[in-house]
């Protein structure tokens, strides 16, 4: 097994780990495109968690970080039964308005990057959709978390 943290486009990424499972391979027998979408959801979301910022605080403030735009190179096929581990780290901010993340999926086994892929997201009001200042909880809750020479 490959030492993750060489491997990992930038420093310290907040990772998630899972395997893939018979209901994630198609027709071609590799991993479909779509749940490497969902892995780069997920490794997102529980990062925003574990920085304070759920749903429940979303709701509250009445704002949330909305994608704008994704993209995904998908550089490797992975099959049922690889471990893989998504990472993700926030590589810019306008302290404002917008956000910009990056993902990078790897298979430990081999230490092959499978996947990397990027997200904008706009800070928006809940419950009228359309785009706000990010309020001060975000800029405490995600500040800390941009990487060092993009804050």
């Amino acid at each position: 097994m490959t030492e993750l943290a060489a491997l990992w486009d930038h420093p310290d990424p907040f990772t998630y780990r899972t395997r893939v499972l018979p209901e994630d391979i198609d027709g071609l027998n590799h991993t479909n495109n779509t749940v490497y979408v969902k892995w780069c959801e997920r490794v997102a979301w529980s990062h925003s968690v574990s920085l304070g910022l759920d749903l429940e605080r979303y709701r509250a403030l009445d704002r949330a970080m909305a994608i704008t735009h994704s993209e995904y190179d998908y550089l490797q096929a992975s099959r049922e039964g690889d471990e893989v581990v998504a990472g993700t780290w926030i590589v810019g901010w306008d302290r404002k308005l917008t956000m910009a993340r990056r993902f990078q999926v790897i298979r430990p086994a081999d230490g092959v990057t499978l996947l990397r892929a990027g997200m904008r997201f706009a800070c928006i009001e809940v419950s009228s959709g359309r785009p706000r200042r990010m309020p001060e909880e975000f800029l405490t809750g995600y500040g800390p978390a941009v990487l060092a020479d993009h804050r």
